[in-house]
């Protein structure tokens, strides 16, 4: 079969994304390259790190290269990981990767990138998506052993980033927003069985109160939404409190953008109570 490669960065609409995969290609010419989004907001390492670990388990088995690398050409080190699923991950080493590994069987093996044969003949102290990565990533899916990358190193030792966690507190849940989609749909720390915790059953239509806290200067906002089962239970541009097509708690206005209405982005604090 023919090997899989995706990739995702946040190289936009500028020609850095193709220069990778004609890297990719011309090492590995029968690889299928699948594009995860090249999109994710400049720098925004815990962006990427969500998408992946929302798309890597639907992608079959394969080398999947990650590029959201602020610190590129400083000491933070290129890694490879393999996962328990056979997967092998490859990207730099701030938090961008362990995550998807762990919903792919795991970590079971990391390794610094560090074998030039494997690398474009010069490697730029700014563009390490093409001269390390890609070069690596297409060595591996053209069949190449992992442990041809470079030295083991302890997993322990890798960059993690924390997402924000759910917690039920005197009747209620409080979360957070962990990710803007491109829809501005609001990504939610926490699934359904924890708000079920902290307010009890959920049934289409029951109202909740949900205060999102006072940020960058602006007081708090309160709105009361139903919980609903799909976005076509209220209104064009009615918001709804809901569950996304991952199981996770999410935030929107139905055909419209509620991060830009209410002025949300990542991060910011979100109470939900009964109403």
């Amino acid at each position: 079969m023919r090997p899989v490669i995706t990739f995702l960065s946040d190289f936009g609409a500028d020609a850095a994304a193709a220069i990778c995969r004609g890297v990719m290609l011309s090492i590995a010419p029968d690889a299928q390259i699948v594009d995860i989004s090249h999109s994710v907001r400049k720098y925004a390492i815990r962006d990427g790190a969500f998408l992946l670990w929302v798309a890597l388990p639907s992608m079959p088995v394969g080398v999947h290269v990650g590029v959201v690398d602020p610190g590129v050409g400083t000491v933070r080190r290129p890694v490879g990981i393999r996962t328990g699923r056979g997967d092998v991950l490859i990207g730099p080493d701030n938090g961008l990767l362990p995550a998807a590994a762990d919903r792919l069987g795991g970590i079971v093996e990391v390794r610094a990138l560090e074998n030039p044969a494997w690398m474009l003949p010069r490697v730029s102290a700014t563009f390490h998506g093409r001269d390390i990565f890609s070069p690596m990533g297409a060595h591996v899916a053209a069949g190449g052993r992992f442990e041809e990358v470079g030295p083991p190193i302890d997993a322990a030792t890798l960059i993690q980033i924390p997402f924000p966690e759910p917690a039920v507190r005197d009747g209620g849940l409080d979360t957070a927003v962990v990710y803007v989609d491109s829809f501005g749909n609001l990504r939610l720390a926490g699934d359904p069985d924890d708000l079920a915790a902290a307010i009890g059953p959920l049934q289409s239509g029951r109202r909740v109160r949900v205060e999102f806290g006072a940020g960058d200067g602006s007081a708090p906002i309160v709105e009361v939404v139903p919980w609903a089962t799909t976005f076509g239970e209220v209104q064009a541009g009615s918001p709804l409190l809901y569950a996304d097509s991952f199981g996770e708690l999410a935030y929107a206005d139905n055909q419209s953008n509620v991060a830009a209405r209410l002025s949300i982005g990542v991060d910011r604090a979100v109470r939900i109570e009964p109403a």
